[in-house]
């Protein structure tokens, strides 16, 4: 696959779509025919969120790709965030957000504001939307078929913090969501996970997505966030690194290049590679019909991790 310049064809694309001829339209699908033939019967995790989540036609556009990958015999599992949403929320109960490492400290205020954000409403809205655009997708309580730990004190700088009500995913209940995709019907994960005694705990859903991603050995996880990939410069776009190996991750980690909310992306994209799954992107959500355009063409459009 030649990834070069592909985001600048893309867009070149996507900002005159009505010039194309029949014939262009046609080809564009022949292009797309041996993916399609390749990747029929394969599963995909698809992770969703950042601000790509805050505009509606952005979520309907990323939803109708899901919809599309299910039409052509691709099994999608979705595992959606809401940051911003939880945030929000916490603004309104009078609580400051507080990131360590990329993970947000979860009081037990805060918990409760995270579980009601991520089920009651981010989960079923998603699920819903897939069902209306033709679909069908089921909401899943991800602290239903997470199991979950606390995660051990976290350095910032010189100290050591306690997260709180924030834990990382020790097994997944494959039996319900392997029963969904028999069936073809999209999981719609939330990224909560219980341990053996009840208690609750906010899971990154980068994390949540690797440790799904894995244990159902999925072929392509796909992060799709506010972001078109992993930069060299964050503020040069054409700084994108088009494709990478878990060994490279490790370089691009000691010289600072990924940092903060990265990391627990690329962390969990390089666990998800060491327990079987074939490649992991990274895309912006943003850009009309992303995931149709990396997983469906020639060039792709973000960043692919590969073993």
């Amino acid at each position: 696959m030649n990834r070069g310049l592909a985001s600048v064809e893309t867009a070149r694309y996507l900002r005159a779509p009505m010039s194309l001829t029949a014939h262009d339209r046609a080809e564009a699908l022949i292009e797309a025919l041996p993916y399609m033939q390749k990747f029929r019967g394969q599963l995909f995790v698809i992770k969703y969120g950042g601000s790509a989540m805050d505009d509606d036609h952005a979520v309907d556009r990323l939803l109708k790709d899901v919809v599309f990958l299910e039409a052509v015999g691709i099994n999608p599992v979705v595992i959606h965030g809401g940051g911003k949403a939880i945030t929000e929320r916490m603004r309104q109960a009078g609580q400051k957000a507080r990131f360590v490492n990329g993970l947000r400290c979860t009081d037990r205020e805060a918990i409760g504001i995270v579980e009601d954000v991520l089920d009651n409403a981010i989960n079923p809205d998603i699920a819903r939307r897939i069902n209306g655009f033709g679909g069908a997708a089921v909401g899943v309580h991800g602290k239903t078929v997470l199991v979950g730990r606390k995660l051990p004190l976290q350095s910032d700088g010189a100290e050591e913090v306690d997260l709180g009500f924030v834990g990382e995913v020790i097994d997944v209940k494959q039996d319900e969501l392997m029963d969904l995709i028999a069936r073809e019907i999209v999981p719609v994960i939330s990224p909560l996970a219980r341990d053996e005694s009840g208690v609750v705990y906010n899971i990154n859903a980068d994390i949540a997505a690797g440790s799904v991603a894995g244990r159902l050995k999925a072929a392509k996880m796909i992060y799709v966030s506010d972001v078109p990939g992993l930069m060299r410069d964050p503020s040069d776009r054409n700084s994108l690194i088009p494709s990478v190996t878990r060994a490279q991750i490790e370089k691009l980690v000691e010289d600072g290049v990924i940092t903060g909310g990265m990391l627990p992306k690329v962390d969990s994209a390089v666990n998800a590679l060491r327990e079987g799954v074939k490649k992991v992107h990274f895309i912006d959500g943003r850009m009309p019909h992303a995931l149709l355009l990396e997983v469906f063409s020639n060039q792709g459009i973000g960043t692919e991790i590969v073993a």
